[in-house]
């Protein structure tokens, strides 16, 4: 027997997405259900922003603390490997998720534990662990906030190889004595910083040219350099043909294009995403199974007047705190049109528009050193056919870094839009440098004048004094 219910609302997935989903459609009044089939709190709080950073931190504290004269020698012991993996957990809440339950709790909004799936037009049908079948209507819209899930490559022997993915890696209660990270990507370089500060013998392999390669070259660079003076093993241009590993336990063996086999006792593929839309129901309503899903600025799918893509199943921005604004205009959207405004034809920017997903999108990555960038990279801009201008500067030449670190290396970049006097993009690579990102953020999506930037005094000394540096070089 199938149970059936209404709401004005179906949000598919309980992660930051979907949760802030549900939040905005509440605080309009409408009627909220939302279905999960794993922990309430999603990726980010289990498997992704939480544990990596809470393994990260003790690794980029104690460098820094290295660089700092007088505290340099009480800091050069190996980390208490089994505290740090106790502080990871006590953030992940232990993967129990009665916290995140309160708060949608807290909010009206009904849970419904299970996997759902599109059953047609604003339908979902949810099967319990059970084998109980509800099926939810939607009176306004369906939000599908499912996520990614990691990309595996098919190669020989790998999937009988038991390989870490991202979820593996941050989830760990063991630093393995070796581990091979295949990927130079954000994943790939924040693993390799974490497990080699916590002991492992880390061995990074790269196919292309460097790491980060999304980002401004040199950010790759720097952080490829820190890696090796940690101790890690940095490959470029080398490609991955096979993993052999027996019974998916004991070593596991990479094997390399040119036949060079490198023995490790764990090999995290860091090597991309897939959209979590391969078991929803797509083809109910005329979708590709599997497929990222196209949507317009408030995240609602093309074609459809009732159907949302929220987070990364929309392919636009990966990164939590792009769904979570992606979350924050879709709600809005919904309650809007349920009110009866048509929001993006009479508010084109404002705030049922999720346009800082286009050319403002912030990212920290939290190697040591971090990187910080938002907008466009100088490749990006110039592909954009924007006339633009790179402006460099050495970060460790401002006053505040060198206070902050003995011998501090890294590097500033803006991009100026030489038509409009404007930033296109900004580039931070050093240490202590994500807490900097939002002014840069501030000044892109402002599109604040160059000339207004000189009126923005930066407090001496501090390393935000790079942004005078930055000007004046580019003033000439």
């Amino acid at each position: 027997m199938t149970e059936a219910m209404e709401y004005d609302v179906v949000v598919l997935g309980a992660g930051p997405v979907g949760e802030n989903v549900a939040d905005r459609a509440r605080a309009a009044g409408l009627s909220v259900a939302v279905v999960e089939s794993e922990l309430i709190g999603g990726e980010c709080s289990y498997w992704a922003c939480m544990p990596s950073k809470a393994l990260l931190r003790p690794a980029i504290a104690r460098a820094e603390a290295r660089r700092v004269p007088g505290l340099r020698r009480s800091v050069r012991g190996p980390l208490d490997a089994p505290a740090v993996l106790a502080n990871r957990d006590a953030f992940t809440s232990h993967w129990k998720d009665d916290g995140q339950v309160a708060w949608l709790d807290g909010l009206g909004a009904h849970i419904h534990r299970g996997h759902g799936r599109l059953d047609g037009t604003k339908k979902v049908t949810v099967t319990g662990a059970g084998g109980e079948r509800r099926t939810l209507t939607a009176r306004h819209a369906v939000a599908v906030c499912t996520g990614s899930r990691a990309l595996l490559p098919d190669l020989p022997g790998l999937a009988g190889a038991s390989p870490w993915t991202s979820r593996e890696a941050t989830s760990s209660q063991q630093v393995p004595d070796r581990l091979v990270v295949v990927g130079g990507g954000v994943v790939g370089v924040e693993m390799a910083t974490a497990w080699r500060a916590l002991g492992s013998e880390v061995t990074l392999l790269v196919r292309g040219g460097g790491l980060l390669p999304k980002m401004e070259p040199f950010a790759g660079e720097l952080v490829a350099e820190a890696l090796t003076e940690a101790g890690a093993t940095v490959r470029t241009g080398v490609s991955v043909s096979a993993v052999e590993r027996d019974g998916g336990t004991g070593p596991v063996t990479v094997v390399l294009d040119g036949g060079e086999r490198i023995e490790a006792d764990e090999v995290l593929f860091a090597t991309g995403r897939a959209p979590r839309t391969d078991d929803l129901g797509m083809e109910s309503v005329g979708l590709e199974a599997g497929s990222w899903l196209t949507v317009d600025d408030s995240c609602r799918v093309e074609g459809s007047d009732w159907l949302y893509a929220v987070g990364d199943v929309n392919h636009r921005a990966l990164l939590t705190h792009q769904g979570k604004y992606q979350g924050r205009i879709a709600g809005a959207a919904i309650a809007a049109r349920a009110a009866g405004v048509p929001v993006l034809e009479t508010d084109p920017w404002g705030a049922h528009a999720a346009t800082a997903d286009h050319a403002a999108v912030p990212q920290v990555v939290f190697t040591d050193p971090e990187v910080a960038s938002v907008g466009l990279s100088l490749a990006e801009a110039e592909a954009a056919g924007h006339r633009v201008r790179a402006v460099d500067y050495d970060l460790g030449a401002v006053a505040g870094a060198s206070l902050y670190a003995d011998g501090y290396r890294g590097r500033a970049r803006m991009i100026v839009d030489l038509d409009r006097e404007i930033l296109r993009g900004v580039t931070f690579v050093g240490p202590a440098v994500g807490e900097m990102l939002q002014s840069a953020t501030i000044a892109v999506v402002g599109e604040v004048p160059v000339d207004r930037l000189w009126h923005a005094v930066p407090a001496y000394p501090t390393i935000s004094e790079i942004w005078l540096r930055l000007l004046e070089t580019y003033r000439g």
